[in-house]
């Protein structure tokens, strides 16, 4: 049978995480298929057709699916579950939100995080923030997966020729819940995700005043902005800027940090980096362990000099 991954989306383009799911999913069966929810996200679905390897994308635009609650979104993809063995989402937010309520309405497990597609019932996850890893065997006929994307090669987003099918549905907006708003922080940088590089800080940066540091060296290497948990929760950066277990996990071709201790939480989120640049004045912190390159001293005096010569 089928596998079916769903599109995470802005209801303009698709998030490249979900390219990162269709590799995953092709390691499980040749048929793999993509539901786009949204609201006149038409837009997604051509694209989405255009993805390599993917035989047909499943297209439903209603209102209810502008805000992707997962109350509106589970139901439907409940309904359609049956047609698939296996169903995939990208391990971020969106993922995180609609999937373990599938699993729930399905009454199976779900199976999160997955870094390795074994066979079509085993898989391997990261466990204890990222310092083990478990291999799962699930004998349930449906397999609920979420996908650390960083683990797996984006899909080629051109050379597919999927055809698009109308999905009608019969349900309505749940009446339980309600949008009520949505604060996003605006920025000219990279999203966090998918930057190529990223330029992090932690509690070492002491203020919020300070931080601008971190984005001017930023703003000099076209580079998005990152911090700890520590930095968020002392209210230096918006949490949405937060890397980490509890935040968003990256993996770009550089990761520079700066003033962060390396907790196990921070590292679960970046040690994927393809080079890591660490930058604190204690030679002992844990982020040397995993850094590329390490430069021990006061950042103080080290980021301003990397500003100027770049």
């Amino acid at each position: 049978m089928a596998v079916l991954v769903i599109a995470e989306h802005d209801h303009k383009s698709f998030k490249d995480a979900t390219l990162n799911t269709v590799t995953a999913a092709k390691a499980l069966s040749k048929d793999v298929e993509i539901l786009v929810l949204g609201n006149n996200a038409k837009a997604v679905a051509e694209a989405c057709a255009k993805i390599e390897g993917i035989k047909t994308v499943h297209h439903s635009d209603n209102k209810m699916f502008e805000h992707h609650l997962a109350e509106n979104v589970a139901p439907v993809i409940e309904e359609i579950a049956s047609n698939y063995t296996h169903i995939l989402a990208p391990a971020t937010t969106f993922g995180k939100n609609i999937m373990p309520r599938v699993a729930a309405k399905k009454d199976v497990m779900q199976i999160s995080d997955i870094i390795e597609v074994i066979d079509e019932a085993t898989f391997k996850r990261l466990i204890y923030a990222g310092n083990a890893i478990a291999t799962v065997k699930s004998s349930d006929a449906l397999k609920i997966l979420t996908v650390r994307a960083t683990a797996f090669k984006a899909a080629s987003h051109t050379g597919g020729s999927a055809k698009i099918a109308s999905l009608k549905t019969t349900h309505k907006a749940s009446s339980k819940v309600s949008f009520v708003k949505q604060a996003l922080s605006k920025s000219d940088r990279p999203e966090l995700t998918s930057a190529k590089i990223i330029v992090s800080g932690g509690r070492g940066v002491q203020s919020k005043e300070n931080f601008d540091l971190i984005e001017k060296l930023a703003d000099k290497l076209g580079a998005a902005v990152g911090a700890s948990r520590a930095a968020v929760d002392a209210g230096f950066i918006p949490n949405d800027s937060q890397v980490g277990q509890t935040g968003k996990i990256v993996a770009p071709n550089l990761y520079i940090a700066i003033g962060i201790s390396g907790a196990i939480q921070h590292l679960a989120g970046m040690k994927d980096s393809k080079v890591i640049v660490a930058i604190n004045n204690d030679e002992d912190a844990p982020i040397f362990q995993v850094a590329d390159y390490g430069l021990v001293g006061d950042l103080f005096d080290i980021v301003p000099k990397m500003i100027e010569t770049l």
